[in-house]
Parts: C-alpha cells; sequence; structure tokens
C-alpha cells in the first residue's frame, strides 16, 4: 500500500502544479477600475483595453440597493432591458467568472441606468493556457515531369533516276556487212576488179554509218 502510494506522489504533484499555474495565469478585473460600477463611465473604452481570457474574473463594486448587475443576451443589450436575465446580482460587490468564450453583455436593470451608460460587453478569448508554437510546415510539392511531344522520324525515300542505258547503232552493209565498233575504223581490204561496184557500194555505205557514229560519239 505504501509504494503504490509513493507511486502516485508524482501524479498529484504534477497536478497540484497545473492547477496552480492555471491559477495565477486567471486575471482578475476590477470594471471601472476606480470608479467602479456607477453611472456616467465609458465602460466600451474600459472593455476595449483588456484582453480578457477565459478564467479571467469581472470584479463589479458598487452602492448596495442603489444599482444592480445582469447578464442579459446581446438583444436586451441594445435595447437596455433585463426581461430574461441569463444571471443577476445586488450584493454591491459582484464577481462574475468568465467560464466560455465568446461576447458577454451587462446591464444594471435600474431604470434609466442603462441609458446613462451602465453597461458593459467584453469578448473573452481562449483559456490561459501557455500558449503553443506551432510547427512549421513544409508544403508538399508534387513532382512535376516536363510534357515532351513523341516525335515521328520521317522516312526519306531516296531520289533515283531512271537511266537508260544508251545503245550504240550497228550499221550492216549491203550483201552481208561487217558490224562497226564506235571509236575504230574497220580494216577494209579491196576487193577484186570482177567484184568492184558491188565492194564500192558497200565501202561506202560503211564509212558513212562510222561517220555517223563518231559524230553522235562527239
Amino acid at each position: 500500500m505504501a509504494s503504490s502510494w509513493v507511486s502516485r506522489l508524482p501524479l498529484a504533484v504534477l497536478l497540484l502544479v497545473a492547477c496552480s499555474s492555471s491559477t495565477a495565469a486567471a486575471t482578475s478585473y476590477t470594471v471601472g477600475d476606480g470608479s467602479g460600477w456607477t453611472t456616467g463611465v465609458d465602460y466600451t473604452s474600459w472593455a476595449a483595453s483588456k484582453n480578457f481570457k477565459v478564467g479571467d474574473n469581472l470584479v463589479f463594486n458598487y452602492a448596495k440597493g442603489l444599482h444592480t448587475v445582469v447578464e442579459v443576451s446581446a438583444a436586451e443589450y441594445m435595447a437596455c432591458t433585463a426581461a430574461n436575465p441569463l444571471g443577476s446580482d445586488s450584493s454591491g460587490a459582484t464577481t462574475v467568472a468568465l467560464k466560455t468564450p465568446g461576447t458577454h453583455y451587462f446591464v444594471c436593470s435600474i431604470t434609466g441606468h442603462c441609458g446613462a451608460g451602465m453597461k458593459l460587453a467584453v469578448t473573452v478569448g481562449g483559456s490561459n493556457s501557455p500558449a503553443t508554437t506551432p510547427t512549421p510546415t513544409t508544403p508538399r510539392t508534387s513532382p512535376t515531369t516536363p510534357y515532351t511531344t513523341p516525335t515521328t522520324p520521317t522516312t526519306t525515300t531516296p531520289y533515283t533516276t531512271p537511266t537508260t542505258p544508251y545503245t550504240t547503232p550497228t550499221c550492216s552493209g549491203g550483201g552481208g556487212g561487217t558490224t562497226a565498233t564506235p571509236g575504230m575504223t574497220p580494216f577494209m581490204s579491196y576487193p577484186s576488179a570482177a567484184g568492184l561496184g558491188s565492194a564500192a557500194l558497200a565501202g561506202f555505205g560503211l564509212v558513212w554509218c562510222v561517220i555517223v557514229q563518231v559524230a553522235l560519239l562527239y
């Protein structure tokens, strides 16, 4: 049993320190400061200079029986009425704990006092817990791949010039002459006297053919 109690002691100490820190962080604000809760005081300017947090307290000091403290809705605050109070007190020393964030509205329910300035609106922020430092985050970036347009290689067909082989015409003389080759002069034999006429004609035709082929070569 003793060991169990000892093991729980650190936890109890931590809770005590936490409660003490929370209580120490709370602030009590005296409404109107030295003027207290009365007519003729600008409570709007007074509240604007304060930073109210959840856990803080509002302390209203006023003459008992002459004034009241009534918490009302926003609509009744604007109309200076207290037909549906959220809370009220007339003890002369009223302490209101600010338990929730948001705007809280207070008026004095004595006739004419709200219109004479006894109305207070306080905006309550978050709790008095120690502020935490936000952890910086690195924005996530999506890798981008540049878009490339695929290209199709162009197939080119080489141009070929059709060529027609050159053929050398051949000439044949009458009576079964000899075929002449361009660039060469054929060997001619002189015929006998008996065949001179036909041989002369054949030789003339062959010479003429050679001349034509030489002219075509140049």
